[in-house]
């Protein structure tokens, strides 16, 4: 390992992040009642410029007044290069951020965006005595903030996640597509002729190189990663196996942008109990390997080391993380109920 010390971000279950208009108060209360780990109250590209004022005032009022339970709260801003944004960042700080989590900055291009609205939050939260900190999830989206993501993880120690926004980034790209993630049948290879001359087409995943590179950049800061809509919500075969490869590549969750996708995220980035029992089995074959003085030994035929042990361990974190979660969210004085907090 290196001798660099990464900072890891505070602890959050991020299985599902389901997006929520900020111009609709039904769904806004629909979703304190979700099994989404966590909410992002949109006042973005789900909300109309004729209503952006009064989906502010909507979820300044959520912030304080609807009861979360154990949630994560998030508000998506307006974009740096809107005259949205800065009324968005001073109106909902001022008067809720001592009930908000997370902001999700989207379209950042560079690090100075992510300096930016972090100058706006400590300047206010100072000036109005908050004692919590609010975090910073990051949205790449544009051919500028994937060449930039790097330095954009590393931007503030208010950061949190990175997240791929697939939709903008196609449109930043100009790629030839108008969906919403998800694969693309031009994007293919032909595997060479057999004696009849027929072929097969190996589809492939055209956002591969995006989320690895977000992965990496989220992973070398202590952020966490997560994939960003799938857009066709009658396929839900299609979103699980979208979540599912982004899992692989170390994502730890996914957005739903719609309710019928949050539990498909939950199970696909939940550990399976088969995979935390040959977890534990590895780390109980290592332990007992160390005893006499082995770095490596086999279990069930394959080879596990002193690598096998951290990626276990990942496996067993995880799954106890989601246990614990999944205890309190069931427990009846922290369940979350639609409606007013109690004063």
């Amino acid at each position: 390992m290196s001798f660099k010390v990464i900072d890891q971000a505070p602890a959050r279950l991020n299985r599902s992040e389901l997006a929520v208009p900020g111009s609709n108060p039904r769904f806004i209360e629909k979703a304190a009642v979700s099994s989404a780990d966590v909410i992002f109250l949109d006042l973005e590209d789900a909300v109309a410029p004729d209503d952006k004022a009064q989906a502010r005032k909507n979820i300044i009022e959520a912030l304080n007044d609807v009861d979360w339970g154990t949630k994560t709260v998030a508000v998506r801003i307006n974009g740096l290069d809107t005259h949205y944004c800065y009324r968005d960042v001073v109106d909902v700080v001022e008067q809720a951020g001592n009930n908000l989590d997370l902001i999700m900055i989207p379209k950042v291009g560079t690090a100075a965006d992510v300096y930016a609205i972090d100058m706006m939050v400590t300047q206010i939260c100072e000036a109005k005595g908050f004692k919590n900190k609010i975090g910073f999830e990051m949205i790449i989206e544009t051919a500028l903030g994937l060449q930039n993501m790097a330095e954009i993880a590393a931007a503030s120690s208010r950061n949190e996640s990175l997240h791929f926004g697939v939709a903008d980034y196609a449109a930043s790209t100009k790629a030839r597509t108008t969906g919403i993630g998800g694969p693309n049948p031009d994007y293919h290879v032909l595997t060479d002729a057999d004696a009849e001359g027929n072929r097969d087409i190996h589809w492939g995943d055209v956002w591969h190189y995006p989320i690895h590179k977000m992965v990496v950049c989220a992973r070398a800061n202590g952020l966490r990663p997560i994939d960003g809509p799938f857009g066709d919500i009658r396929d839900p075969d299609g979103y699980a196996a979208q979540a599912k490869r982004a899992a692989v590549l170390g994502c730890e969750g996914k957005w739903a942008i719609h309710p019928s996708q949050i539990d498909i995220a939950n199970e696909v980035y939940s550990p399976s109990k088969q995979e935390v029992a040959k977890a534990r089995a590895i780390l109980k074959a290592m332990k007992e390997a160390q005893k006499e003085g082995l770095g490596a030994v086999t279990l069930d035929g394959r080879l596990i080391d002193i690598a096998s042990i951290r990626q276990a361990e990942v496996m067993v974190s995880k799954a106890r993380e989601v246990a614990r979660a999944e205890k309190i969210a069931a427990g009846p004085a922290k369940k979350p109920t639609a409606g007013k907090k109690k004063k």
